[in-house]
């Protein structure tokens, strides 16, 4: 079987290949082609990934290519990781809403919206040459910013074969597991990307949220960090995702990264600069330590900020920069590609696994339309994607869930009617904008710059 990878030549593409190596045989997949139209770094970041997926799975035939045809071609499953503008897209966005004093953030609010104009449409290309060119409904798992969002525009426009991908949930599993010492604890997830809740921890079906919850290490060993320990009251003892940071935060992101030298983006933008430079330097191909080495210890630049600038705070779990063989010889830590994996092992084998997926509600949520994508745990086997109901979720979530999503609906709308009036209402509506001015000159900053994706607006 075929796995094609859109984007893979962004920076995480090693990682990817990682999973996707380790996990081949098992899925049955044979062939993996990843492509990207940006030569230089597909041959570069994509390289990288090539010749460790080889050194893993030497079965494996692993192909680049800038063709999307090419890759989509045949393709069994497909995994989107798009990032249309690139970093500078991102600086961008970021800026333009912290001159309005609200945050860029680009998976959620004023930035997310941004991403989403050139997401979207990118994405909609795509997977009309997938519908053309690869296997019948191949499944695409879409893990393109800003995620929930994309995947309910392609839900929209009837690609039923799309499920989002996001790697926050079983990153932080993985955490409470590392915590615990115990490998088999599960979780329940509900919400949107970015705005979901975890609960329901258990442990060879045994409840263990209250250890959990009051374990000393949960607000240093986890992404809970970036919390004061007021929220789980606050939120009756739900768990947030990391993302919620900002929703809970707001004033505190915002006065935080205008403090900053360089936002996220720009931070982002300066180490991935400074390695594709150095990168240029090194003959990957007879000297493959050299580059792994820059590769990784600029990977561990970034991981190593991550949510420092919003929060103020470090992470105390410093990314590791290894050898390549320390890096083969590490366990899969639970990625995003691996999801998708288990997701193709589930198909394959009807043996139902349980994830984290985003998907059509279909009465999972009481609150929600059956249509509204949402972030739940599924259980997936041969007859499709189970999505968990959950019960009883208390007011505080439940409106903060309806008010992200009537934005999310809100933006799909605008950018398909190209309506500039439901742009506007969207950013208004939006709990990290809520003003109608503000809304108005960020979605004529953000149509202005993004009119090659978006066209005009009709209104």
């Amino acid at each position: 079987m075929k796995l094609a990878v859109l984007g893979g030549g962004g920076v995480r593409s090693p990682f990817l290949a990682k999973s996707i190596a380790l996990g081949a045989k098992e899925t049955g997949i044979t062939e993996t082609v990843f492509m990207d139209i940006d030569e230089e770094k597909l041959y570069i970041y994509g390289k990288i990934a090539k010749v460790i997926a080889n050194k893993i799975n030497p079965d494996l035939a692993f192909y680049l290519t800038t063709d999307a045809d090419e890759a989509l071609k045949d393709a069994d499953f497909v995994i989107t990781t798009i990032r249309a503008e690139g970093d500078s897209g991102r600086v961008f966005d970021e800026r333009t809403a912290l001159n309005e004093g609200v945050l860029g953030q680009e998976t959620t609010g004023a930035g997310g919206f941004a991403m989403s104009l050139r997401s979207i449409h990118t994405l909609i290309d795509y997977c009309e040459k997938a519908k053309r060119l690869s296997k019948p409904d191949a499944p695409i798992f879409n893990f393109t910013n800003p995620s929930g969002l994309v995947t309910q525009a392609l839900r929209t426009m009837g690609y039923s074969n799309v499920y989002g991908v996001c790697d926050a949930p079983s990153g932080f599993l993985r955490q409470v597991r590392d915590m615990l010492g115990e490998k088999e604890v599960t979780m329940e997830c509900f919400g949107l990307n970015h705005l979901s809740w975890f609960t329901n921890f258990k442990l060879n079906g045994k409840d263990i949220t209250d250890r959990v919850i009051s374990h000393p290490k949960l607000y240093t060993d986890t992404e809970m960090r970036l919390f004061g320990e007021e929220i789980l009251p606050l939120s009756d003892n739900l768990i947030p995702n990391e993302y919620l940071y900002f929703f809970h935060y707001r004033d505190r992101a915002v006065n935080s990264v205008l403090s900053s030298e360089k936002t996220r983006g720009e931070t982002i933008l300066e180490i991935n600069e400074h390695m594709l430079s150095e990168m240029r330097t090194i003959d990957i191909d007879n000297d493959f330590d050299k580059a792994f080495y820059c590769f990784m210890s600029h990977y561990a630049m970034r991981e190593n900020s991550y949510f420092s600038i919003e929060s103020g705070k470090a992470r105390t779990e410093k990314f590791p920069v290894p050898t390549v063989e320390e890096y083969i010889a590490q366990p899969e830590n639970g990625s995003y590609a691996a999801v998708a994996l288990d997701y193709i092992k589930a198909k394959n084998t009807g043996k139902g696994v349980q994830m984290v997926l985003s998907v059509p509600n279909e009465g999972a949520l009481g609150f929600l339309a059956d249509d509204d994508v949402c972030e739940i745990t599924c259980t997936v086997d041969a007859n499709g994607v189970h999505p968990h109901k959950i019960e009883n979720v208390p007011e505080m979530q439940k409106n903060l869930i309806c008010a992200v999503k009537h934005y999310e609906n809100l933006t799909v709308e605008a950018i398909m009617e190209k309506s500039r009036r439901k742009a506007v209402k969207a950013l208004t509506v939006h709990p990290l904008v809520c003003s109608y001015p503000v809304a108005e000159k960020l979605v004529d900053a953000y149509s202005e710059r993004y009119e090659k994706y978006i066209g005009k607006w009709s209104d």
